[in-house]
């Protein structure tokens, strides 16, 4: 049996999956509103949340730790071997957080991306099966990717690589909090999106997810909500296209609370990228991940 934890900027997630990559349970640790002051109050944050939920997830399925032949990890940032890096959101410059878990629970772990663990988990089990070149884009928090050619993930030598969310389509945009100005994420990120909404049309502050998501829903044939809509895809369609450009996909897999919008986005998407695709011949398909916000559970626990 193998765990998988997908930490994200905005939750932490650990599952329990079979050998054939199936989520037999898990469960889901909100972090948003955490009072994160310091890399030690993060650091700190997340080790008690993995071993509470690994100790819920042993129980409940009536495992023991003996039980557990492998974790995985899916961060953001650049992860090493052992190590998450470079996670903004949560102020973490570098945490050794496999030598840790490795002694805890004497199981090997392994550490990547959560853009690439996601994607790699929809290659193998989910929508992108059947495609040999093609993009995954994990949008929610921030903006994850992995990219394929001939059936393989890219990897770069060094650093994760395929930074998609960190390309700068506004130079003089909106300041992410990679330092940079313009980043496609500060568009197309779901966060982005939700301030946005509650800003845009004076929304509580404390409002959820769905809740925004079932304001749009209701109110979609109101001008000034179809006009926020168009301002969104018009961003997303810039990235898009750039992306199609410089890799050819045969699909591109949207995954992340992004899907939850798809019957909305995708097809004002499809329209759009018409304008701005370089080669007008060119064939792609926009789809929607399978395994949903599942992907980076699934693929940690299967690197």
């Amino acid at each position: 049996m193998k765990i998988g934890i997908d930490i994200g900027g905005s939750h932490i997630a650990t599952g329990l999956v079979d050998k054939d990559g199936k989520l037999i349970g898990k469960e889901v640790r909100d972090i948003s509103s955490a009072n994160i002051k310091s890399e030690k109050d993060a650091k700190e944050l997340i080790l008690n949340i993995i071993y509470d939920e690994i100790e819920k997830l042993l129980k409940k399925y009536d495992y023991e730790i003996s039980d557990i032949s492998k974790i995985g990890i899916a961060a953001p940032g650049s992860p090493t071997e052992t190590a998450i890096t470079n996670i903004v959101n949560l102020k973490i410059q570098k945490f050794e957080i496999g030598k840790i878990l490795e002694e805890k629970y004497d199981a090997k772990v392994k550490i990547k991306n959560d853009g690439k663990c996601a994607g790699l988990a929809e290659k193998e089990y989910g929508v992108l099966k059947k495609y040999d070149d093609c993009v995954f884009l994990c949008i929610g928090t921030g903006v994850g990717s992995a990219v394929f050619f001939d059936g393989e993930l890219l990897e770069p030598k060094h650093n994760p690589g395929f930074e998609l969310g960190h390309m700068i389509i506004d130079i003089n945009g909106k300041e992410c909090n990679c330092g940079n100005k313009g980043c496609f994420e500060t568009y197309a990120s779901m966060k982005r999106f939700k301030k946005d909404v509650i800003n845009t049309f004076k929304l509580k502050e404390n409002i959820t997810s769905e809740e925004v998501q079932k304001y749009i829903r209701d109110n979609i044939k109101e001008k000034n909500v179809a006009k926020f809509i168009d301002n969104y895809i018009e961003n997303l369609a810039i990235g898009i296209s750039n992306i199609i450009k410089i890799f050819e996909p045969e699909a591109i897999c949207f995954g992340g609370s992004f899907s939850y919008y798809a019957d909305i986005f995708l097809p004002r998407l499809n329209e759009k990228l018409k304008h701005y695709v370089f080669n007008k011949e060119t064939k792609y398909e926009l789809v929607c991940a399978k395994l949903q916000n599942d992907a980076g559970i699934i693929g940690s626990a299967n690197l």
